[in-house]
């Protein structure tokens, strides 16, 4: 069993994404917002809903 790798906190909010062939897996997480966790279609309407998802819980910092 792998042991769980921890990494120092340098930003206080961000939103990790996970690239897909047909999906992306988004999660926020940070000082202030609630930590959630979506799947989105890799259609242009659906990132352009993630877009505006990650803007209004204003996370400018994106990590793939």
């Amino acid at each position: 069993m792998r042991e769980a790798t921890y990494f120092e906190q340098v930003v206080a909010q961000c939103c990790g994404l996970d690239e897909h062939k047909e999906t992306v897996v988004a999660t926020v997480s940070g000082t202030g917002i609630k930590s959630e966790t979506r799947t989105i279609s890799t259609f242009t309407r659906s990132l352009t809903e993630l877009r505006e998802w990650i803007l209004s819980l204003g996370v400018p910092p994106v990590a793939m």
